[in-house]
């Protein structure tokens, strides 16, 4: 069952109203992102998984993504606009299968209170896109003791050794 098929059945003990209208949003979303498209050309820019995740808010499954296991050093930029995400620096091994952060590059995410599972936790985006990455949890190492856990689609990882592609627009 994915989280829509939960919601939609989860509806139905409240009369029909969804979980979103039970709960206040804390989602105030930008007039407009720096980069904005339309569901179809995000569709031609991006494989089906991805366009899932960063636009759909899906969530791929744990453990099924190469960039948990990623070690080399680089940059970890958003799938949709390539805006610097993470470096891989602040990346660490969770256990939790997908690719974890302790600090995100300033500027790189936005974040927006999600109560998709009844109780509320914070999810975050590209600052220039929206696309969703994933939720930030508190149990993460110093410095900061926060876990930016990312779904691996949502993201390409650039070698240190390469230069960062260009800003999608």
């Amino acid at each position: 069952m994915n989280r829509r098929q939960l919601i939609q059945k989860l509806s139905g003990l409240f009369g029909g109203a969804t979980l979103l209208q039970l709960a206040p949003s804390a989602f105030s979303a930008p007039a407009a992102f720096a980069v904005s498209k339309t569901p179809v050309q995000w569709k031609q820019l991006l494989p089906p998984a991805s366009y899932n995740v960063l636009f759909e808010e899906g969530t791929e499954r744990p453990g099924s993504s190469a960039l948990d296991a990623e070690k080399r050093s680089g940059t970890f930029v958003c799938a949709a606009c390539n805006n610097p995400l993470f470096k891989s620096a602040t990346k660490f091994d969770s256990g939790t299968g997908w690719p974890s952060f302790y600090d995100f590059i300033p500027a790189g995410v936005a974040t927006k209170t999600d109560y998709k599972i009844l109780f509320p936790r914070t999810e975050y985006h590209c600052a220039r896109c929206g696309g969703h990455q994933g939720h930030v949890f508190n149990d993460g190492p110093k410095p900061t003791g926060l876990r930016y856990c990312n779904n691996g689609v949502a993201l390409h990882f650039i070698p240190a050794d390469q230069a960062l592609p260009e800003l999608r627009t």
